[in-house]
């Protein structure tokens, strides 16, 4: 009876081992099969990058056709408000005007600036002493240009504002159409 059991136990040790070997298989295909789906999902991803490189790539180049289209429309109506010598004309689509930028002052030589300073062309902070740009502009309409400063004339400029469609007015001034909204300035 010992042998009986002997050579039953070894059959379920037999079974038993085939059992494991089947399920560490089974378990095997399982990781297989991860890592298939997993290179399908980096192959997905490396496609639709591309695929959004080559979209990209024909959007900027329609965009940029385009843009140089604007760029000669901006300058014919530039072209019509210089010749029409008006700084507003008011049509349908859009507002054109023609006005001058402020004039811009930069400090070249913040020491000579310094010595040279009128009290009311500074900010006076506590332990502090900076340039007060309006104050100095103000100061230079009436009198000479202070020691370390230049003063760049303003230029006259072309602004346009679009219309919208729902009566929404949109600030157009230039050269580059980047957004809808955004200043445009025709150089």
């Amino acid at each position: 009876m010992n042998e009986e059991k002997n050579f039953l136990d070894e059959l379920l040790e037999e079974a038993e081992a085939k059992e494991d070997k089947q399920t560490e298989a089974y378990y095997d295909l399982v990781l297989l099969q991860i890592k298939t789906l997993t290179q399908q999902i980096e192959k997905n991803f490396s496609e639709a990058e591309k695929e959004c490189e080559i979209i990209n790539n024909w959007a900027l180049t329609r965009n940029t056709m385009l843009t140089e289209r604007v760029r000669l429309l901006e300058l014919k109506i530039k072209t019509f408000i210089l010749e029409t010598k008006e700084k507003t004309i008011d049509l349908p689509n859009g507002i054109l005007k023609m006005h001058k930028k402020p004039d811009k002052v930069e400090i070249t030589d913040i020491e000579l600036f310094l010595k040279n300073a009128k009290p009311n062309m500074l900010t006076i902070i506590p332990e502090t002493v900076k340039p007060d740009m309006n104050k100095i502009k103000a100061f230079i309409k009436t009198r000479p240009v202070p020691l370390g400063v230049t003063v760049t004339e303003g230029k006259e400029e072309f602004t346009y504002k679009l219309k919208g469609q729902n009566n929404a007015r949109e600030e157009e001034t230039g050269a580059r159409a980047e957004q809808e909204s955004q200043l445009r300035a025709v150089v």
